[in-house]
């Protein structure tokens, strides 16, 4: 289902694949979970101290299980409930709140990752210093000091944008996949994460990327060590055909992620050289990352980004290559 190759050159010399935090020119731009005991689900006690038994999860997890109405419901809340929520914003966190509100029902575990961000301009338009949260969730029986995947969509916008594509679009991807995940067994543990303040907030490579940035930092030795994959969810409703794109050249991160999508019947354009998100942050610390989405649009870092844009089978299409991803072999 993959794109020619010479097709491939045509959309990236017509700046088809964009980065988040720069121009549409298609160039490179520039924690904390509950520690749990190992294994499978344990009994949990309820607050009257009852054990109650563990979730027990069916073997196998399909593309199929997309839930694009979690995605499409989300993009509608966050971009028209919520509207524009740069990463310090009163808005960014009632959007945080949100996401955990969300997660905390399918059953996971949700730990509030806070940090600061600095004042700055962020496209244009100036932003506060202030705190900001990255919203990290696992289900029973995650260690992080274990093998396990990442999967990660950034929940801030830039300040004048309501944010339905940029990124809301990623976070209902992450919501409908943690929907999928909660009832079915992957090939490893999952943790989920909302990233805060991805969006720039000066002209550099150190002046974004700060929820990631955190989280990479928050990870001890064994931690980073047990990180088998990161794949960031930015920008993944526009277009036709899904980008997957490395930070530097190919690698066996996005040729895993190129299989998934094959199997899952998505077509796809790969692309090279993007650190316009927040899997960026991963692979600058050694670890792999990579990053699914990127197709230019009109409503790119403005007021017009909004519902409208985002097409629904378009979500559907990164959900079920991230299922495809995950699900065991």
């Amino acid at each position: 289902m993959r794109l020619p190759a010479a097709v491939v050159s045509v959309l990236l010399a017509g700046g088809a694949l964009a980065g988040c935090t720069g121009g549409g020119d298609g160039e490179p731009e520039r924690t904390e979970p509950a520690r749990t005991a190992p294994g499978e689900p344990t009994p949990s006690t309820s607050p009257r101290g009852v054990e109650t038994p563990p979730v027990v999860r069916p073997d196998r997890l399909s593309p199929d299980d997309a839930r694009v109405g979690t995605a499409w419901s989300t993009v509608l809340r966050l971009a028209r409930g919520i509207g524009p929520r740069h990463g310090t914003s009163p808005e960014f966190r009632r959007a945080a709140e949100l996401v955990a509100a969300e997660l905390e029902g399918w059953g996971y575990a949700v730990h509030k990752q806070r940090f600061d961000a600095p004042g700055g301009v962020s496209w244009g338009v100036p932003v506060r210093a202030g705190r900001s949260l990255n919203v990290v969730a696992t289900l029973p029986g995650t260690r992080l000091d274990e093998p396990h995947l990442v999967v990660g969509a950034h929940l801030d916008t830039v300040p004048q944008a309501p944010g339905a594509e940029d990124n809301a679009s990623g976070v209902g991807v992450l919501l409908a996949v943690a929907e999928a995940v909660a009832a079915r067994r992957t090939r490893l543990p999952v943790v989920l994460v909302a990233f805060g303040a991805e969006e720039p907030r000066g002209p550099t490579d150190d002046d974004h990327h700060y929820g990631s940035r955190h989280y990479v930092a928050s990870l001890s030795g064994a931690e980073r060590e047990a990180v088998r994959g990161m794949v960031a969810l930015d920008r993944v409703g526009v277009g036709s055909v899904l980008p997957v794109c490395s930070a530097g050249p190919a690698d066996a991160l996005r040729a895993a992620l190129l299989d998934a999508a094959d199997r899952a019947g998505v077509e796809t354009v790969p692309c090279t050289g993007n650190r316009a998100s927040d899997h960026w942050s991963f692979v600058r610390a050694g670890l792999p990352g990579a990053r699914l989405g990127s197709t230019s649009y009109a409503g790119y870092h403005s007021p017009g980004d909004v519902p409208s844009v985002v097409d629904r089978r378009q979500l559907e299409r990164a959900a079920r290559t991230v299922l495809a991803w995950l699900t065991p072999r």
